[in-house]
């Protein structure tokens, strides 16, 4: 699926009001997608869980989910194992997250 994969992917989620888990793990979305993904995340109210497990995510499309958490208090699942994030970045993610009680899985 790669990046531009999970732009077209973030553009539907932009309008949806049904879809609460979206599992895209494996598929190699990279920072680039991941800041699409992220960016949706912003205005999306209805996804709850979100599986990113062994994506490329690094450092930088990481930082993307932090920012985007601090807006976000729909999310109480987001799944970052097998990535390679690093520890400062993590510890962004788990300030943001802890407005809406998500649940983060970083290994």
């Amino acid at each position: 699926m790669g990046g531009a994969g999970a732009r077209h992917i973030a553009g539907a989620l932009r309008t949806n009001t049904t879809l609460t888990t979206l599992n895209l793990g494996y598929n190699g979305i990279g920072a680039e997608g991941a800041r699409h993904i992220a960016d949706v995340l912003r205005i999306n109210t209805t996804l709850t869980t979100l599986f990113l497990m062994s994506n490329e995510i690094d450092d930088g499309g990481a930082q993307h989910f932090a920012d985007a958490l601090r807006i976000n208090t729909t999310l109480t699942a987001l799944h970052l194992q097998y990535n390679s994030i690093g520890g400062e970045v993590a510890q962004h993610i788990v300030d943001a997250m802890r407005r809406n009680a998500l649940r983060l899985m970083l290994c």
